[in-house]
């Protein structure tokens, strides 16, 4: 299978969903309604960074191979080399965990 290169533009970053933990500590099964909201994924892709008024590039705050935070419903999910991704801007993760 070939691997695909992607590059998002601007502010975007592509993650990889980590799944969340579906049995708690005590054995209980968590239905999918019932898990936690915010989820969390690896960057595997960051793009350079937005514009200023001025032309500048703004700096990122994340980059690939961080592990971050994001609402549950955030972003637009792709599909590819069969693994679901999401696209995201990054004003719409809320954190670095680590």
């Amino acid at each position: 299978m070939a691997k695909t290169t992607f590059k998002p533009l601007g502010a975007r970053v592509l993650i990889e969903p980590v799944e969340q933990e579906e049995v708690t500590a005590g054995g209980i099964v968590l239905p999918e309604t019932a898990k936690e909201k915010p989820q969390q994924g690896k960057v595997l892709a960051a793009g350079p960074g937005d514009r200023n008024e001025d032309g500048d590039r703004i700096a990122m705050d994340v980059k690939v191979g961080d592990i971050v935070l994001f609402a549950k419903y955030s972003g637009t999910e792709v599909k590819m080399d069969g693994k679901k991704l999401l696209i995201m801007r990054e004003s719409d993760l809320l954190g670095i965990v680590g």
